[in-house]
């Protein structure tokens, strides 16, 4: 199949701070191709927590603490940890203002904007709005405002927000992470040939992606070769 670009589809959950780090790093890597503009991002829905009850009065040290088992302490020096990580990519993550949230219908959203090609811009608002602006991504309208200040019209969004529209394509999305045994995201997707989980370090993701690139081209370049001979052009002239 010839395409015009090179997919890399991400499945990412907005509430997952190495889904974050990872977009950074992976934009990095980009940046540093020659085909950059040859890459189209496609990101998928995953959810770390499809159960979990949206709760504003949970701090999220505590939610990770009874989640995994551990301390209090040791949750915060886990977060703290990741806080460090994410200021290396140029990210402010203010943990102790994230609002324990289900991202269903964020990924509702997202899937909204990518009918509107605004899909990198929304995935970019709402892990900002989650990590940085401690805002709930399980409010109506939390996620109407992130639809207008990225452009999309607010009230399709909201008859959207309000229906189960976009419902079956966020599942399809886990369904098919299932099926490719994704164990945990970001997990990127290179042309359907090559796979990567978790937040890698930019140098590996420009590996993949030179790899990835260089098969592509080969696949979508014509291997014809046009010897000039003389001969007539469709406006009739002729040389």
């Amino acid at each position: 199949m010839i395409t015009n670009k090179m997919q890399v589809e991400i499945w990412s959950d907005v509430m997952c701070p190495f889904c974050y780090i990872g977009k950074r790093r992976l934009e990095k890597a980009i940046e540093q191709l020659s085909d950059k503009n040859a890459i189209e991002i496609i990101w998928k829905s995953y959810q770390l927590a499809p159960g979990l009850k949206t709760d504003p009065s949970i701090n999220i040290n505590q939610y990770l603490a009874d989640h995994k088992r551990m301390s209090i302490e040791q949750a915060m020096q886990i977060n703290d940890h990741v806080s460090q990580m994410a200021s290396k990519e140029g990210l402010t993550f203010n943990f102790d203002q994230a609002i324990v949230a289900n991202t269903f219908n964020a990924h509702r959203l997202i899937h909204f904007a990518k009918s509107q090609d605004k899909q990198d811009l929304a995935e970019e608002k709402l892990f900002h709005a989650y990590f940085t602006e401690g805002k709930n991504l399980d409010d109506l309208n939390t996620l109407l405002t992130i639809g207008e200040e990225i452009g999309l019209d607010t009230v399709s969004l909201k008859l959207v927000l309000d229906s189960e529209k976009y419902s079956e394509e966020v599942r399809a999305d886990i369904a098919e992470a299932e099926k490719l045994a994704v164990r945990g995201v970001p997990f990127f997707v290179f042309d359907r040939k090559y796979a990567i989980s978790g937040a890698q370090e930019s140098g590996a993701l420009l590996q993949i992606l030179e790899k990835s690139i260089m098969e592509w081209k080969e696949l979508n370049t014509s291997n014809l070769q046009v010897v000039d001979v003389p001969s007539c052009a469709p406006d009739g002239t002729c040389d």
